[in-house]
């Protein structure tokens, strides 16, 4: 099997959805569907959004999910309770929370409004420290760290420390199972 390097796989952050950390919901919404539109079809389609700052450094990231929870405030007071995001609730607990709760309670009817004046700075997703990955690591330290970590991409930094793209899980395991099918096994 070949050996790669996260370069090799990485797409190039000139090639993904951007907005100014000023921009709205809708802004960045429209840049993930322009970028989905000009990526190359054979790969699968971008499901983030880099934000960038006055001075056009990257300094988060948004993805589909952030964006779902961007119409519902109460999702990230939720999130952030200590031991939330771990514990396994039934559907019908999760049920109860959006009626008790009022999750969601005129979102989609308010969706418009939201979407024109929510700017992305209010829920960026700042990265951490494991969400980086050096452009010259190699492919199997980049597995680890989207294993442990549970992600489902990396941002992928040249020597200076600048995000230059983005590793994503998706991209790793279709090299995986290529790599697999060279194998000739039957």
């Amino acid at each position: 099997m070949k050996s790669y390097k996260v370069i090799d796989l990485m797409v190039p952050a000139t090639d993904y959805a951007s907005v100014s950390e000023d921009a709205t919901l809708y802004e960045a919404v429209k840049a993930l569907e322009d970028a989905q539109k000009k990526f190359k079809q054979d790969r699968y389609q971008h499901r983030g959004i880099l934000i960038y700052d006055k001075t056009r450094k990257i300094i988060g990231k948004l993805g589909q999910l952030d964006i779902l929870k961007a119409l519902e405030p109460k999702y990230f007071e939720m999130q952030d309770r200590q031991g939330l995001k771990s514990l396994g609730f039934s559907k019908q607990f999760m049920k109860s929370m959006l009626k008790d709760y009022r999750f969601l309670d005129g979102a989609m009817a308010n969706i418009c409004k939201k979407a024109g004046e929510t700017k992305v700075t209010s829920f960026v997703v700042t990265p951490t420290e494991g969400e980086f990955v050096d452009m010259d690591d190699s492919i199997n330290e980049a597995i680890h760290q989207l294993v442990l970590g549970h992600h489902q991409s990396l941002l992928v930094t040249d020597k200076k420390g600048d995000i230059i793209g983005i590793l994503r899980l998706t991209d790793v395991f279709s090299t995986i199972c290529q790599s697999m099918h060279e194998c000739g096994i039957e």
